[in-house]
């Protein structure tokens, strides 16, 4: 659960309950992902990185840092806030914005949207909308750290962490530290 999302739990606590994921298994899943994206595109010449507020963020800034390290180029990095381009706007309660720095315009590079966890869709539907502001890219692929299932649209990521199932009920949160599922009390 990203910084912004905990501070809108209306007074709940995270309460953990188990590690799925310890650091190094995180950052072991994030060079993986980094080599996958690398290779399925044949080098990384036209790819940039985009990480979903606020989760994807910083996975998405540490996936460059691998690519730069293994690859030996820089992968521009963008962030996109999508609060304003969901469609449950009125069913709950809409997040502060965050920043949308977008490094360049997107037409005909390949996007690679990177979240911390995916779970409905909605987000990465959201964030497919507001991608067309910036230019028409060649193409979008997803990363996640953490596929938990119940998906509401036909979206399915083309680089995972983790599969993990979850019940509808539970939480997954996602850090330098591991991934742990708990729920809200």
């Amino acid at each position: 659960m990203a910084e912004r999302e905990r501070s809108h739990t209306r007074g709940r606590t995270f309460v953990p309950r188990t590690q799925v994921l310890s650091g190094s298994d995180v950052q072991r899943a994030l060079v993986r992902m980094a080599h996958e994206i690398a290779e399925r595109n044949g080098g990384l010449e036209d790819v940039v990185l985009v990480g979903l507020q606020t989760g994807g963020v910083p996975l998405a800034q540490k996936m460059s840092g691998t690519l730069r390290e293994a690859e030996g180029v820089d992968v521009p990095v963008g962030t996109l806030d999508v609060a304003f381009y969901r469609d449950d706007i009125g069913l709950r309660p809409v997040l502060p914005e965050a920043v949308t720095e977008i490094p360049a315009d997107l037409t005909g590079k390949v996007v690679v949207l990177v979240d911390d966890v995916l779970f409905t869709g909605r987000t990465v539907r959201a964030a497919l909308h507001a991608l067309t502001d910036f230019g028409r890219a060649r193409a979008v692929q997803l990363a996640v750290m953490v596929d938990r299932g119940h998906r509401e649209l036909p979206i399915r990521p083309d680089y995972v962490g983790k599969n993990l199932p979850t019940r509808r009920d539970e939480m997954v949160d996602v850090s330098e530290n591991g991934v742990t599922i708990g729920t809200l009390q």
